[in-house]
């Protein structure tokens, strides 16, 4: 056995720092270093964004009939329902992209887009597991833990993943969806309130504790961390524990870099209006977004922005039944100029060259109307894109078919999404695996394909 395997397998800590220090080194082949994605949680409709449909402005108000039987979620089918929204091609990929989001179809020639995406399910809860997670049950790893467990730290002074969620509360699932699941529990992601008084939950000693000092605090944390040693030495297969020391320390760590990170007072006038983070329709995204750009240029491994959040109605996210118009448009235009200025800014400072930029979604919308200004949840066919770390700008794959429905041309499943993220910062999908229960459990299950035809 080689000296490495030896520290794997029974070298306990030390294990896991060589884990993390192997992490830092460069991959061959690698053309991703970090990720970022985009969530828009509520399931953003396909054909009000990046899939343009003639036949849907072509029919609006006659009945729908796309022949056999349509399954939807809550209602029947209405009539066809064109895009409120207007439609144009954009940059010199000539990629059609509605007028919801100008800003960000701006940037389509950065893009590679996905266009016959599916899911297993047309509820949000396991859809937005399966996106996440690859698996449609609750209690399996996010992508950005099986990142952090197999690339480790690129700073230590800061998580090597972190979550954004929306200041209006979480997704369907909530923090399971950023989970470390059955990996061990240090490669669950930090979550950052961004807007709140205290964005790291008790991070720093309440004011009302003036007895606590900072040698104080040094003090305690090393007795903490002697007790929890001494408890670690004879439970050494329960991570739990390894997890809480290690939380312990990065916290006192964070102490001294998240408030410089997390502190956007000194960019510039130029930066903020790029971002709008004075305006009040973009700036909780808009803060966001640059804060993610911060964490990403101080090594943050992996990082999640979330847009809309599970909080009932009024509608506070993407799930669009009654009103679309409404919805969608409050929506998009509070995301459409951070994405882009996202987008801008990283590629001005060399940054999107080996990151990877992923908006995602749960599932789409349907090309019919729910009521009368509404779209139900559609599994068969929506979209993706992909920007940065290595991937073609201005290329589309797949296809849905004439009223944006169901995948038709290469249909896939986030399964070649997560492979293909995962070739790209030069990790081979089948061979990042975990055992678990008896199982060699993997991030792409026992599926996924690399889709190289978005590779430049």
């Amino acid at each position: 056995m080689t000296r490495r395997g030896f520290l794997f397998q029974h070298g306990g800590l030390g294990g896991i720092a060589l884990a993390s220090l192997l992490g830092a080194q460069p991959r061959p082949g690698a053309r991703a270093k970090r990720v970022i994605q985009l969530f828009m949680s509520g399931a953003a409709s396909q054909c009000d964004t990046f899939d343009y449909k003639p036949l849907l402005v072509e029919r609006a108000g006659q009945p729908w009939d796309p022949g056999g039987k349509v399954e939807l979620f809550q209602s029947n089918p209405g009539v066809v329902m064109k895009s409120p929204w207007g439609w144009r091609q954009r940059g010199q990929s000539g990629k059609w992209v509605s007028d919801l989001l100008p800003e960000t179809g701006a940037m389509v020639d950065d893009m590679a887009f996905v266009m016959s995406l599916m899911s297993k399910t047309n509820i949000h809860g396991p859809a937005t597991f399966m996106q996440n997670t690859g698996f449609v049950l609750p209690g399996f790893p996010s992508a950005g833990a099986w990142i952090s467990y197999a690339l480790g730290s690129l700073n230590e002074n800061l998580p090597t993943f972190v979550v954004l969620p929306d200041p209006r509360g979480v997704p369907p699932n909530g923090p399971a969806n950023w989970s470390s699941g059955f990996l061990p529990a240090a490669h669950q992601a930090t979550t950052i309130r961004v807007g709140s008084p205290a964005p790291i939950q008790d991070l720093f000693p309440p004011q009302t504790a003036r007895y606590i000092t900072p040698e104080a605090e040094r003090e305690g944390l090393a007795l903490l961390n002697r007790l929890n040693s001494a408890h670690l030495d004879g439970r050494g297969a329960d991570s739990r524990l390894n997890a809480r020391i290690k939380s312990y320390e990065m916290a006192a760590r964070l102490q001294l870099s998240a408030p410089g990170v997390l502190d956007i007072s000194g960019e510039s006038a130029a930066t903020r209006a790029l971002y709008g983070v004075d305006d009040p329709v973009t700036r909780d995204m808009g803060e966001r977004c640059l804060i993610a750009r911060r964490l990403l240029e101080k090594g943050v491994r992996f990082v999640q922005v979330w847009s809309g959040a599970d909080n009932g109605h009024p509608r506070r996210n993407w799930d669009s039944h009654e009103n679309l118009e409404k919805d969608h448009g409050e929506l998009g235009a509070s995301i459409d100029r951070p994405i882009a200025a996202l987008l801008r800014d990283l590629k001005s400072r060399g940054l999107l060259d080996d990151t990877i930029v992923h908006w995602a979604t749960e599932f789409g919308r349907m090309p019919c109307s729910q009521g009368s200004k509404g779209r139900d949840h559609n599994p068969f066919g929506f979209c993706t894109w992909l920007a940065g770390g290595g991937f073609q700008g201005g290329v589309t794959y797949g296809a849905t078919d004439e009223w944006s429905y169901k995948a038709v041309e290469k249909p896939l499943y986030c399964y070649d999404i997560h492979a293909t993220m995962l070739h790209q910062l030069g990790i081979d999908f089948r061979s990042l695996t975990y055992r678990h229960n008896g199982v060699d459990r993997r991030l792409t299950d026992v599926h996924g394909e690399v889709i190289r035809a978005l590779l430049a």
